[in-house]
């Protein structure tokens, strides 16, 4: 439940307590493939903002624009963020912090974490690691991956808090694989992974979705999506990775039927990171293609 005193009444996703538990209960009814109200927020709408708005003025943004809540970089203003949000009856769905495998790295992750790991007690925040310090997808440095990030996952396991893998192009951790394999090696019950599209697609072959999809469901913890062009398109230098939700080749719609297959229930994050001007603007825009996107899938259920 959000800490703020201004919306006792809320629960997670920024939902009424009311609403939330009739939510609940329709949602229970339904067929797994059926399921289609994934909380949907927005990751990184805040890095090339013209408007350059600050926490509170971002979270109204989000609440008029009907998101469920943001994710946020890094270790700075952690706790204005999750006031500002729960002001607004929203949700931190997580926090992004970068992990350091390097034999030279004078720490693997900033040692706030231990302080901000009590402000997440009772909430729904993951933290959400970008895992680098060795050449991607390099599984000599496995042992390191389990030590460091079952470390990790171990101080957030009092507070209820849970460790996403986050695969990001051209880090250590670049692949939904190299994930799933330290998730399976660490064995932590609090540990799983993310899978973000704009990195698949600049990495991965798109007739390995369905399969990887499918071999990550037990521990897919997050999802990331975006309007974006086939990766193909991307990987030759024709093609954008991260566009507004609606536009881009890649097939969109067919990637969403694939989680509603699969079950997932989980979150879902709009990647906005290097989308110019107005954040308002480009917000809106994808917040419309979501609601057409979900009403497919209603519709085709």
């Amino acid at each position: 439940m959000p800490h703020g005193s201004d919306v006792p009444q809320t629960l997670r996703w920024g939902v009424p307590r009311r609403s939330f538990l009739t939510w609940m209960g329709a949602a229970a009814a339904l067929p797994l493939h059926a399921r289609t109200d994934n909380p949907f927020f927005a990751l990184c709408m805040d890095t090339h903002d013209e408007k350059k708005r600050d926490l509170a003025a971002q979270a109204r943004m989000l609440r008029e624009l009907g998101y469920a809540g943001a994710g946020h970089l890094w270790f700075d203003q952690v706790a204005d963020r999750l006031a500002t949000l729960d002001r607004e009856g929203l949700t931190l769905f997580q926090i992004y912090m970068r992990v350091n495998l390097g034999a030279q790295a004078p720490e693997p992750y900033d040692p706030r974490l231990r302080q901000v790991l009590p402000l997440l007690t009772g909430r729904e925040t993951q933290l959400a690691a970008l895992v680098t310090g060795g050449r991607p997808s390099d599984a000599a440095l496995d042992d390191r991956a389990v030590e460091v990030l079952g470390e990790i996952a171990d101080l957030a396991q009092p507070y209820g808090v849970r460790l996403a893998l986050y695969p990001h192009r051209k880090n250590w951790l670049e692949r939904v694989e190299d994930a799933l394999r330290v998730v399976q090696k660490a064995r932590r019950p609090n540990m799983g992974a993310m899978f973000n599209l704009c990195h698949w697609l600049a990495a991965e072959e798109e007739a390995g979705l369905v399969p990887l999809l499918r071999a990550a469901r037990p521990h897919l913890l997050a999802v990331s999506i975006n309007g974006a062009d086939r990766g193909a398109e991307i990987r030759s230098g024709a093609g954008r990775w991260i566009q507004p939700l609606g536009r881009g080749t890649f097939d969109m719609l067919g990637f969403l039927r694939e989680l509603q297959r699969i079950g997932y229930r989980g979150p879902v994050g709009l990647q906005c990171y290097g989308l110019p001007g107005d954040a308002a603007v480009h917000l809106r825009e994808s917040m419309t293609a979501w609601r057409a996107l979900r009403q497919r899938l209603q519709t085709d259920s």
